[in-house]
């Protein structure tokens, strides 16, 4: 039981994450992409979409661990 109630607030808790940032977003999500390609090149940084893949694929296993 105590397993089920972690993982009722874990989905609880990304629920209410995803909709107060829904809510509070300064921008509309194709402008805020915009604004993160743009900071990521001026870094130096190129990524193409093969590699930004790559990219959430190894975030997500990070996560996982």
């Amino acid at each position: 039981m105590k397993n089920l109630n972690i993982v009722l607030a874990v989905i609880g808790g990304a629920v209410a994450g995803a909709a107060v940032g829904l809510l509070v977003a300064p921008h509309k999500g194709e402008e805020t992409r915009r604004e993160i390609k743009k900071f990521i090149r001026s870094k130096g940084l190129k990524l193409k979409k093969d590699q930004l893949d790559e990219l959430v694929d190894e975030i997500a296993d990070e996560i996982k661990k």
